[in-house]
C-alpha cells in the first residue's frame, strides 16, 4: 500500500519535471540565468533520482541504461565535488527521464511495505528506504519548482499541479 503511494508520487514529481523539459524553449535549454543551464538541472535531478533508486553505487553504474549510453554518463561528474561542465540535449534528458520512471516502477513494484523500513545502503544516515524515497521526491520537486519558476519568468505561464501518478508513461 505505501509502496503504491510512493510510486504514484514519484510519477507526479517526474511528470512535473517532464512538463518543464517539454515547455522549455529551445533557445533557453543551455542558457544560464545566474545559475546552471536548464539541461544541467534536469540531468542532475534525474541522476540523483536514478542513484537513490539503486541499491549501491556499483549497481547504479552497472545498469543496462548506463552501459548503453556511455556518453550520457561520461566520467560521472555528478559524483565529483566540482562544478558540472557537461551539457545534455532534450532528447537525452527525456530518454533518461523515461528510464527513471521505469526504474521507479520496477523498484517499488518489487517491494512490500516492510522493505521500506530497511536501512538504505546509499545515504544510510536517512534511516530507512522510505525516508530516502521521500528525500528523493523532495529533491525532484525542489528542482522542478526551480525550473518551473524559470519558465514562468520566461513564458509568463505557471507550472500546473500534477497531483498523483503518471498515466502517459506508465499505463
Amino acid at each position: 500500500m505505501i509502496t503504491d503511494i510512493v510510486d504514484k508520487q514519484f510519477g507526479a514529481a517526474l511528470c512535473t519535471l517532464k512538463y518543464c523539459v517539454d515547455k522549455c524553449p529551445v533557445d533557453e535549454w543551455q542558457k544560464t540565468h545566474g545559475d546552471y543551464p536548464f539541461s544541467q538541472v534536469v540531468y542532475h535531478t534525474l541522476f540523483y533520482t536514478d542513484l537513490y533508486l539503486s541499491t549501491s553505487l556499483e549497481a547504479f553504474k552497472a545498469q543496462a541504461f548506463h552501459q548503453l549510453n556511455p556518453a550520457l554518463f561520461k566520467d560521472y561528474e555528478e559524483l565529483s565535488d566540482r562544478l558540472p561542465v557537461n551539457l545534455y540535449s532534450k532528447d537525452e534528458c527525456l530518454s533518461y527521464l523515461r528510464h527513471c520512471t521505469d526504474t521507479c516502477a520496477l523498484v517499488l513494484s518489487d517491494k512490500d511495505d516492510d522493505d521500506l523500513y530497511g536501512r538504505p545502503l546509499l545515504r544510510p544516515e536517512l534511516g530507512t528506504r522510505l525516508e530516502l524515497h521521500l528525500y528523493s521526491l523532495r529533491h525532484i520537486q525542489h528542482h522542478a519548482a526551480q525550473l518551473g519558476l524559470r519558465l514562468q519568468l520566461i513564458t509568463g505561464k505557471e507550472l500546473p499541479w500534477f497531483w498523483t501518478g503518471w498515466k502517459e508513461l506508465r499505463p
